[in-house]
């Protein structure tokens, strides 16, 4: 895919995607919280692997939407999706779901006595993992390879994926039967997880006052676009000491640190990888560009620290028993690591 090389202002690639924004708070109320972090994931540039050839390889901020049934998910990814003339698709993940159903499968075609692929619905631009957590973990993990590689081995040939490419999942934390918990392997993919909330009663009233049937949604942004602006986006410098200070936050989640706080050494077993670190940094610079700066500040790796890690924690036992939530474990990690 060919990409345009002349450069943006900040404030023409800032007005670009505010009009996504808009279009979708014609449909949602409120959720500002999960349409900026949705938002953040779309136009962030994740390393993933080395340059092969000509092609760089940068992934994009895979995002799981965690929250009770009903508070519109789905229904945000979806005309998220709309906005963009891009292709998409939705998976409504089941127990009976296979992975080929995901990936695709070779067929043997009878009138050309030979096989042929058959690709599955993950050769799309966006892909919704509706209620992830449904199926078993096999067919959970045919979206490990996407995710990381951007590409689909199916026999023994590898497909690469169109870019954008970009994997939301939406999953219910309160449901115990039916539901297989997602693998560590398969959580760490994701660069950011929502925990999507209740509205508050003003924006309850509204939703229930929009003519929801009524609305059109349009398409203000090609794949294109995406591409483009988040070239513009990783140009967002972070100084030594932000890296620093990204570092510094990763390794005060693992209690093998000499220095490791007493909250973690108590309520974490395991902490955040080395990609928690690559994927905090890539939020962190887009963080910054949405607030107007061309440089990264403490105060962007704060604001979206809890997204990048919260899901990368392993508590402890006594963690769980005592109800102590990977948020306050972050919260408190924030407040006593010091800013070089």
């Amino acid at each position: 895919m060919t990409v345009a090389t002349e450069k943006l202002s900040q404030e023409e690639v800032l007005s670009a995607i505010n009009r996504v924004a808009s279009e979708i708070n014609r449909v949602i109320v409120g959720q500002e919280w999960l349409i900026q972090r949705l938002l953040i994931g779309l136009f962030s540039e994740i390393p993933y692997t080395f340059k092969r050839g000509e092609e760089e390889k940068m992934g994009y901020a895979h995002v799981l939407l965690e929250g009770v049934p009903g508070l519109a998910k789905t229904l945000t990814v979806m005309t998220l999706a709309n906005t963009i003339s891009a292709k998409f698709q939705r998976i409504q993940f089941t127990p009976d779901l296979l992975p080929a159903d995901i990936i695709g499968t070779r067929i043997f075609d009878t009138a050309l006595s030979s096989f042929r692929t058959e690709k599955g619905p993950i050769f799309a631009h966006l892909i919704l993992a509706d209620e992830i957590n449904r199926a078993p973990q096999k067919t959970q993990s045919a979206l490990l390879e996407a995710m990381q590689e951007r590409q689909v081995t199916i026999g023994e040939t590898s497909y690469p994926l169109e870019e954008p490419f970009w994997v939301l999942a939406t999953q219910n934390p309160i449901e115990q039967e039916g539901v297989y918990p997602l693998p560590e392997a398969q959580v760490d993919r994701f660069a950011i997880k929502v925990k999507v909330d209740y509205p508050s009663h003003g924006d309850e009233s509204g939703m229930l006052s929009l003519k929801l049937g009524e609305i059109r949604v349009s398409q203000v942004m090609t794949p294109l676009d995406v591409i483009r602006f988040r070239k513009q986006i990783a140009l967002v410098y972070p100084s030594e000491a932000i890296r620093e200070y990204v570092i510094r936050v990763v390794r005060a989640t693992r209690n093998s640190e000499a220095e490791s706080l007493s909250v973690v050494k108590e309520m974490v077993l395991y902490g955040a990888s080395p990609r928690a670190a690559q994927h905090l940094l890539a939020l962190a610079r887009t963080t910054a560009f949405f607030e107007g700066r061309d440089h990264i500040i403490p105060a962007d790796v704060k604001r979206i620290a809890p997204d990048t890690l919260r899901h990368r924690l392993i508590r402890t036992v006594r963690a769980e028993a005592e109800n102590v939530s990977p948020d306050e474990i972050v919260e408190e990690i924030l407040k006593k690591t010091p800013i070089p």
